[in-house]
């Protein structure tokens, strides 16, 4: 007689069935936990369940970036309202704080709209004044010697700042009107002398001048 339906042993039948039982429950989890492992319910085409979304999905939604909006060398016009100069802050920028010794400063400046509307102004080189001074002294202005001035008319977006492209430089020297042909000009003092970078657009003033330092 098969002692897989009639166990023999010293112990009764009903505990060798009640083993057999438990290790086919065991086998029987061991193979649904593989499967569960192969088969991954709840993904698609094989992907895993906590995968990302496709990066071009969230790159869909992102805010593009645009390069700063520039004050143009060449003349323009645009059409709009004039800007209230009590809504446009002006700001002088220099391109470091210290300078060694032969190294040029370069000046730019930013426009911003503090209003509510779009306006225009006209910001071009015709209407940019920088203004280096020393204490009460001003050593360099920047329309002493200026040539080929344009008049450039901008839009200026609500809390959108604009900038000039290109950075004017100043060659650390005394400058004014009859000395632009001049063989050489006075130097400006270094050795860690201190001076104020000023700029206006359109008779507009700048907030507040940059201070740096000549080495």
């Amino acid at each position: 007689m098969s002692t897989i339906k009639h166990p023999v042993g010293p112990q009764s039948s009903k505990v060798y069935w009640r083993r057999r039982l438990v290790v086919g429950l065991g086998l029987l989890a061991v193979l649904v936990i593989i499967f569960l492992i192969v088969v991954k319910p709840g993904s698609s085409s094989g992907q895993p369940t906590n995968a990302r979304p496709a990066a071009t999905d969230a790159a869909s939604d992102a805010p593009k970036d645009t390069a700063a909006a520039t004050i143009p060398d060449k003349t323009t016009a645009v059409d709009g309202a004039p800007c209230d100069p009590k809504n446009v802050n002006v700001e002088a920028i220099t391109d470091a704080v210290d300078y060694d010794p032969g190294q040029k400063p370069q000046f730019s400046l930013s426009l911003t709209n503090t209003g509510t509307k779009s306006c225009v102004i006209n910001a071009g080189t015709s209407q940019q004044v920088f203004t280096v001074t020393s204490g009460s002294d001003a050593y360099w202005t920047s329309t002493d010697c200026q040539s080929e001035p344009v008049d450039a008319q901008v839009t200026l977006e609500p809390g959108t700042p604009i900038s000039s492209s290109t950075p004017i430089s100043w060659d650390r020297t005394r400058s004014a009107p009859d000395t632009c042909d001049a063989p050489s000009r006075e130097a400006a003092p270094a050795g860690g002398a201190s001076y104020h970078l000023a700029v206006t657009v359109a008779g507009i003033k700048s907030a507040s001048p940059k201070q740096f330092l000549l080495y």
